[in-house]
C-alpha cells in the first residue's frame, strides 16, 4: 500500500472515529426517546452544523470543462466537479477508461471496440475455451443518457449438438466494488491481483456453463461509473451486452435461448434485468427462458435497518456511493466527512474484501449527512422508491433463493419479491437454504444451475406460487 493512501486512510479513519464519538455524545445528551429501529433514528438538529464546523470541506479540483462521465444537466459547476471527484480512478487501460467522443450518436448495444483476452482468461477458468473476447459497447445510464460498458464473451470449443441453437448463459457476478480494477472484466483481461474478487471465478458459473456447451456473457454490470448497487444501469448494461454479443457473433449468441444467474450484487442486477427487459429490450426479453436470483437485496429501506451502523456499514456506504455516482441528487446531502471519504483515492476504489473491513468503523449514515434524518429526507425516499422497482413484472420465469439465517440481507426481502412476482402472474419458484449469505451462494449453486439447465433444455418450470 502506498504511503499516500496509507496516510489518507489513517486521516479518514481518525475523522470517522471522531464523528462517531461526537454523534454518540450528542444523541446521548438529546434526551429524546429512540424509535425502533434505533440505528435509523434522526440525529439532533444541531449535529450537522457541529460536524461541518469541526471538519473543513475537502479540496475538490476546479475544472475548466466537466468530463463526459460527470456532466449533469441542470446542476451547478460545484456539484459536477464534486461528482467527478467521487468517480473511480482510471485503471490505465483505455478499454475501461476512455469515454468515446461520439457516444451520444451510438445506439444501445452498438459495439465500440473488441479484443482477445483468451491468453489471460482461459487459464483463470481452467476449462477449455473456444474463444474469449471482451467487448466495449454503448448503453444508457440510470437517467437514460449515453453510457458505455464492457462484457466478456466465451464460447466453448465444441460444436453445440443439443436441440436447437446453442443456449446462452448470462453470468452476473456480484461486483460488490467501487473501483474499476475490481470488476470481473478487469480480472479476465489482466489476471488476479490484490483487487480481484473471489466471486469473479467462484462459484464456477462460467466454467460449468462452458462445460455444458453454452455460450457465456459476463457483463461488467456496474457500468463505466462503477455504480455498484444501482439497478437501472445494471439492467441496461446486461441487456445491451446481449445485444452487442448478438451483433458480434450471431451464430453463437443470437439464436439460442437465454438464461441468467446472479447472486448478491449480481442478484440486484439480475432482478432488475428481469423486470426491465420487456420495456427496455423487448426483442431480448422474448428469448429469455429463466433467471436465477440468489441472496437478493431487493428493498433498500429494509437494508438500511439491517446494515446501518454495524459491521455491514462499510458495504452499505459503498452502495450509497455507487448509487450516488449515477444519481448525483444525493450529493448535496453529504457533509464534509462524507465528502472526504467519497473523494479519497482509497475509499472510492474499494473492492469487496477491503470494503468489508470498513464495517469496523460502525459509522452511521446520519453522521455522514448534513441533515439530521437522511433516511427520511424526500431525496432518499424517492431513491428508495425508484430502486425498489415495486410491482414490476419479470419477463421470464424466476428461481429466487436465499439463506434462512441471513441477518444483513433478511430473507423477508426475498419472500416479498417472490410474493410480488406470484401476484403479478410470473412463474416463480422460491427456496430457502440453511445458512447465511456467504454459505448459501455455494450450498444453493447446484440447484440454481440445475434449474437453469432445465429451462435452457426447453422444460417448463413448475411454479411454487400459492394457488389462487
Amino acid at each position: 500500500m502506498s504511503t499516500r493512501w496509507s496516510g489518507s486512510i489513517k486521516s479518514s479513519v481518525r475523522c470517522a472515529v471522531a464523528v462517531t464519538v461526537a454523534a454518540v455524545a450528542l444523541v446521548a445528551g438529546s434526551g429524546s426517546a429512540a424509535p425502533a429501529p434505533a440505528n435509523l433514528m434522526p440525529f439532533p438538529d444541531q449535529f450537522p452544523n457541529r460536524i461541518d464546523s469541526m471538519v473543513p470541506a475537502p479540496d475538490v479540483p476546479r475544472l475548466e470543462s466537466i468530463p463526459a462521465r460527470s456532466v449533469t444537466p441542470g446542476a451547478t459547476q460545484d456539484l459536477q466537479e464534486l461528482r467527478e471527484a467521487i468517480m473511480p480512478t482510471p485503471t490505465g487501460d483505455a478499454f475501461f477508461d476512455t469515454w468515446p467522443a461520439d457516444l451520444d450518436r451510438r445506439a444501445p448495444g452498438e459495439i465500440i471496440q473488441s479484443r482477445d483476452v483468451a491468453p489471460v482468461a482461459a487459464p483463470l477458468l481452467e476449462v477449455q475455451v473456444g474463444y474469449a473476447r471482451q467487448i466495449k459497447f454503448a448503453t444508457r445510464d440510470a437517467q437514460d443518457r449515453p453510457l458505455f460498458a464492457t462484457a466478456t464473451l466465451f464460447v466453448p470449443p465444441m460444436p453445440w449438438t443439443g436441440r436447437g441453437a446453442r443456449p446462452v448463459m448470462v453470468n452476473n457476478p456480484p461486483i460488490v466494488a467501487l473501483g474499476t480494477r475490481c470488476t470481473t472484466g478487469y480480472t479476465l483481461s489482466h489476471g488476479k491481483s490484490g483487487d480481484t474478487n473471489d466471486t469473479d471465478l467462484d462459484p464456477p458459473t462460467t466454467q460449468e456453463s462452458l462445460k455444458k456447451g453454452y455460450a457465456v456473457i459476463v457483463p461488467d454490470h456496474t457500468g463505466a461509473r462503477m455504480a455498484y448497487a444501482e439497478p437501472y444501469v445494471a439492467a441496461h448494461v446486461i441487456l445491451d451486452a446481449i445485444r452487442a454479443a448478438e451483433s458480434y457473433d450471431a451464430k453463437n449468441f443470437a439464436r439460442g435461448p437465454l438464461a441468467m444467474l446472479g447472486y448478491s450484487g449480481g442478484a440486484i442486477a439480475t432482478n432488475a434485468t428481469a423486470k426491465l427487459a420487456k420495456s427496455y429490450a423487448p426483442e431480448v426479453a422474448a428469448r429469455f427462458v429463466g433467471a436465477a436470483i440468489g441472496g437478493v437485496p431487493a428493498d433498500y429501506r429494509e437494508l438500511a435497518a439491517a446494515m446501518n451502523a454495524n459491521l455491514a456499514t462499510g458495504v452499505f456506504h459503498a452502495a450509497i456511493l455507487g448509487i450516488t455516482r449515477e444519481r448525483p441528487e444525493l450529493l448535496p446531502m453529504a457533509n464534509n466527512v462524507a465528502r472526504w471519504l467519497a473523494t479519497n483515492d482509497f475509499f472510492k476504489n474499494l473492492c469487496t474484501g477491503t470494503m468489508g473491513y470498513m464495517g469496523f468503523s460502525f459509522v452511521p449514515t446520519q453522521a455522514l449527512s448534513n441533515v439530521p434524518d437522511p433516511f427520511g429526507s424526500p431525496v432518499a425516499q424517492e431513491i428508495f422508491d425508484i430502486t425498489s422497482m415495486k410491482d414490476m413484472k419479470a419477463a421470464m420465469p424466476v428461481f429466487i433463493y436465499h439463506g434462512a439465517q441471513e441477518w444483513w440481507i433478511p430473507a423477508s426481502q426475498a419472500r416479498s419479491l417472490f410474493a410480488e412476482q406470484c401476484r403479478l402472474g410470473v412463474n416463480a419458484t422460491y427456496r430457502e437454504y440453511p445458512g447465511e449469505h456467504m454459505t448459501t451462494v455455494f450450498t444453493a449453486f447446484d440447484d440454481a444451475m440445475n434449474w437453469i439447465e432445465a429451462r435452457l433444455a426447453g422444460r417448463a418450470p413448475t411454479s411454487s406460487c400459492p394457488l389462487r
